[in-house]
């Protein structure tokens, strides 16, 4: 499985769509000495909550879930990683502890990049470091959401919302099905609710057709209409 990882940054499809993509030839060169790449199995850690890290990951190929740990020892899902994904920068810049652990959704191949390399980067390319502020801000205002829709939107709103969140991070199969293997108990678990109430909202989903179940796999069949009910305005 390791000779999938790509050897040279400068042949790596997902480079071109990451973080990393303003860096410069010479700059490549830089990565290749320092990096390691690793192979992730399906349910293993990247990061855990709490501890401290020393570099941030690039996601060549894969899909995490970011998950972190509530009052009461439950887990939130509070967003997905996927291929060209920094995943860990925020603790790293901010000089404190992961403030949330990431898991293998499924086989992953991700490059490490040492906390000294990032920092150069910050340092020497004004162009990368304007992508990563972006990319900070974006992650604020999407944690903002989330924090709102917990505390204003029904579940069924939320549910509809969480649905097209999957779709814009993961896009569709072949099938036209979300591209991810999710369980309905994952759903819950970013919604803010029981499995048992995820599992008949999609019922009333399937029965308004907004959605269709192929398998374990779902279709969204309106994404307007789901747009409409999650009152997601930006979609």
């Amino acid at each position: 499985m390791k000779s999938d990882i790509p050897l040279s940054c400068n042949t790596c499809v997902t480079f071109k769509i990451s973080q990393l993509r303003a860096l410069h030839n010479g700059e490549l060169d830089f990565i290749e000495r320092e990096k390691g790449c690793s192979f992730f199995k399906k349910g293993q850690t990247l990061l855990v909550e709490g501890s401290r890290n020393n570099g941030v990951y690039c996601i060549h190929k894969g899909k995490v879930k970011i998950t972190r740990m509530g009052p009461e020892g439950k887990e939130q899902i509070i967003r997905f990683g996927k291929e060209g994904d920094l995943i860990g920068y925020r603790s790293l810049l901010s000089g404190e502890p992961v403030s949330a652990s990431v898991y293998a959704m499924e086989e992953t191949h991700a490059c490490f990049l040492p906390k000294h390399v990032l920092f150069h980067f910050i340092q020497s390319n004004p162009a990368f470091t304007l992508d990563l502020m972006k990319l900070a801000c974006k992650d604020l205002g999407d944690a903002g959401k989330i924090i709102t829709n917990l505390a204003q939107k029904s579940v069924r709103e939320r549910l509809a919302e969480v649905l097209l969140i999957i779709y814009n991070t993961f896009g569709e199969d072949e099938e036209g099905c979300l591209n991810v293997t999710i369980t309905r108990e994952e759903i819950a678990n970013m919604v803010g609710t029981a499995t048992e109430t995820v599992i008949r909202l999609l019922s009333e989903f399937k029965d308004d057709h907004l959605i269709e179940n192929k398998g374990r796999k779902i279709k969204l069949l309106n994404r307007r209409e789901l747009a409409h009910i999650g009152n997601v305005y930006d979609y």
